[in-house]
């Protein structure tokens, strides 16, 4: 939802002018206050030409919706809330990037020079980016507020139950809140989690195919491209990623093919760590034919650091990924991947919400989206596109 804060003009002496109402600008538009309140709540069922008039009275007036009236009135805030994560930031955030602090109040600004990092392309959007972002357009779409709030492992218990305190609706990601947290605040109001899993019994859930994404990228490096000897990548702490880890080693059986007793963990967005997982397999008897990563993120960063060693992708090893972010598309090599519908997944957890927040009396909801296999160049395929077309 859209909200303009507008100035109100003093009257002489300095006192505020009183606040427009509802009452007021349904009068002077024209109109009842029920087509006030849908206007700036759900302005998309509001005609046009009826809701300009609504806006024009409410310029006109200074006028301000105000949540806390309406939420006093309905029991509900109108407000949804998000509980994310940053790949980068698993603590909480302390100092700016460079060690500098904000800075006094009124401070005057400048320019520095600095040297571009080779790894700022993974940085955003990531996968929480762009859920984030369907969240959003979504709560816009419907006249909802959003509140989104994060923390690392010290403080997150406490930030989720303050947001929880001030929405009508609460969505997570994965391992972000404990699930005994969650299982207290359901008790309250309606929670999405996104992602499946025993953490989450009694939720409602959006999650996608996991496991049948991975297995379907896996059986295009065994089939399309012959590979025999492939390994996986990324830690599997998280439901989705023991589903995905449990994709690939069905693939494996499926084609008669060994399946590595444990997958190469300790990838990490910070260069020197992947380049340190990287290094040990070299030392350990070298490459094998496919890396199959866990996620975009951590084939990009092994990607990198494949380069810095020599080792060229895809001529001697192949590698995959899994989400689809922008930065696999727009890479050199580009990134072969299983595509979630990140934005989709965003609305579908907002409808969820709206649903119970109407109605909490029925069973939990569970939607599990599709999702796409796209096949670019660090697989071995000679082009991107949806076919693939071996050298």
């Amino acid at each position: 939802m859209r909200l303009t804060w507008l100035k109100m003009r003093p009257e002489r002496g300095g006192k505020m002018a009183k606040a427009a109402t509802v009452y007021d600008v349904a009068q002077r538009a024209g109109v009842s206050i029920a087509t006030v309140s849908m206007t700036f709540r759900r302005p998309h069922k509001v005609k046009e030409e009826t809701r300009k008039s609504v806006l024009a009275a409410a310029e006109a007036l200074n006028y301000v919706p105000s949540a806390s009236a309406r939420g006093l009135v309905q029991g509900r805030t109108g407000a949804l809330g998000l509980y994310s994560f940053d790949y980068f930031r698993p603590e909480p955030v302390g100092e700016p990037e460079d060690g500098r602090s904000a800075g006094p109040k009124g401070s005057e600004g400048g320019i520095s020079v600095v040297r571009d990092e080779p790894d700022d392309h993974l940085r955003f959007p990531l996968y929480v980016d762009e859920v984030q972002r369907g969240v959003e357009l979504e709560c816009w779409q419907r006249g909802y507020a959003l509140l989104i709030g994060g923390g690392g492992r010290v403080n997150g218990p406490t930030v989720v139950t303050d947001i929880v305190g001030r929405v009508d609706g609460l969505t997570v990601f994965p391992n972000t809140v404990p699930g005994e947290v969650l299982e207290r605040i359901s008790r309250r109001i309606p929670v999405v989690a996104l992602s499946e899993g025993p953490q989450h019994g009694g939720l409602s859930t959006v999650s996608v195919d996991n496991r049948g994404g991975m297995r379907v990228i896996t059986e295009h490096l065994i089939v399309e491209h012959g590979l025999r000897d492939l390994l996986f990548v990324g830690d599997i702490g998280t439901f989705d990623a023991k589903e995905r880890s449990a994709g690939f080693q069905a693939a494996l059986r499926a084609a008669g093919l060994r399946v590595p007793r444990k997958p190469l963990e300790g990838l990490a967005v910070d260069e020197h760590d992947t380049g340190s997982v990287v290094d040990a397999v070299l030392a350990d008897g070298g490459l094998p034919e496919a890396f199959v990563c866990v996620t975009d993120v951590a084939a990009l960063n092994l990607m990198t650091a494949l380069s810095a060693r020599g080792v060229r992708v895809p001529e001697q090893v192949a590698v995959t990924g899994f989400d689809g972010i922008m930065a696999g598309r727009v890479g050199r090599p580009s990134l072969t991947t299983v595509r979630q519908p990140m934005q989709a997944m965003g609305r579908a957890v907002v409808d969820i919400l709206v649903e119970r927040i109407a109605d909490a009396s029925g069973p939990p909801v569970a939607r599990r989206l599709p999702v796409e296999l796209v096949l670019r160049e660090s697989c071995g395929c000679r082009r991107p596109g949806p076919l693939c077309s071996r050298p």
